[in-house]
């Protein structure tokens, strides 16, 4: 029987949209596949991993890995480290050290716990890598935000259609320790202390391009602005609130209806609607605000020295 790892990354207060995402892991396994699902956090009490373990099934496995802080010595509560260039979060950077912490696996599937599957895992956890360092599809949610095309073309160096989302990774744990990878991002990040507008997802980008193999967006399919609603995925694999995006939030997003008919399925389903009904007008401007901000500051960014681009033009550094 073959058994395929999973990784979320979580914190605490993300404990009831993980379940979500566990469930709906669980409502889609195709019988006969199994799954070991591995929580990556530092904070989780008896009590959230009680509640996540729960859910466990015949076919889905659940564990925890608690993670020792000098993991990510090095990675400073620094603004370039800010996760949207609004908070330091170090469980961002959790996915960049799996390879080397986890040496029994070759082959993994990292995403992001503020998700739901809507189809059967199977076709992504199997997805041909081909060789590559990672897959992983482009990011769409920011397709239409010039800001962030002048940045992904100016600070990280790679064409707009070509950066990926790092929510979602098929991971090639041979082939990155191999190629020495978190060595390498360690490296990076306490020579340069590049400014970012989202530091684990552009560190990969930067430092895995040429070596990525691109996955179609229904698996990773990610809410966008209301005005391109006719851009929705019909048949979603896996859908990733990415941003500010989310269904807990707002009561209209892309693809909203797949996360509540899941967490209908988890006992933190009346926790969730309450937050959304709490979550009022004034909390909802403040994130659209947000990410305003954000996209001013990779407007900014896209000239700005040092970046991934200058540094990588002038000494070749960067890639691998």
């Amino acid at each position: 029987m073959t058994t395929t790892p999973i990784f979320y990354t979580i914190s605490a207060d993300f404990v009831p949209y993980a379940a979500v995402a566990l469930q709906s892991l669980v409502t889609f396994a195709r019988p006969g596949d199994h799954y070991q699902v591995i929580f990556l956090h530092e904070d989780l009490t008896s009590v959230d991993q009680a509640a996540l373990g729960d859910l466990a099934t015949s076919q889905v496995a659940v564990a925890f890995y608690q993670l020792d802080p000098t993991v990510l010595a090095g990675i400073a509560n620094r603004p370039e480290n800010f996760l949207r260039a609004d908070f330091y979060t170090p469980a961002i950077f959790y996915r960049l050290f799996i390879a080397d912490l986890f040496p029994q696996y070759d082959r993994a599937l990292y995403v992001d716990a503020d998700s739901v599957w809507a189809a059967d895992p199977a076709p992504l956890v199997n997805h041909p890598l081909n060789g590559q360092l990672i897959a992983a599809a482009p990011d769409l949610s920011v397709a239409h935000v010039e800001p962030m095309q002048e940045y992904i073309r100016g600070a990280i160096g790679v064409p707009g259609g070509d950066y990926i989302n790092s929510g979602v990774l098929v991971l090639n744990l041979k082939c990155l320790r191999d190629e020495g990878f978190s060595q390498h991002f360690l490296k990076l990040a306490q020579s340069y202390h590049f400014d970012c507008i989202a530091p684990d997802q552009d560190y990969l980008n930067a430092i895995c391009h040429g070596q990525i193999e691109y996955l179609k967006e229904e698996f990773n399919a990610m809410p966008k602005d209301p005005a391109y609603a006719s851009e929705a995925v019909a048949h979603p694999t896996l859908i990733h609130y990415n941003l500010f995006y989310k269904p807990w939030h707002f009561g209209t997003v892309m693809y909203g209806e797949q996360f509540w008919q899941i967490a209908s399925e988890t006992p933190f389903a009346s926790q969730l609607r309450a937050e959304l009904t709490g979550y009022g007008k004034e909390d909802q401007e403040g994130d659209r605000a947000k990410l305003d901000r954000l996209m001013a500051k990779a407007g900014q960014l896209a000239t700005a020295t040092p970046s991934f681009a200058s540094v990588e033009a002038a000494s070749g550094e960067v890639r691998l």
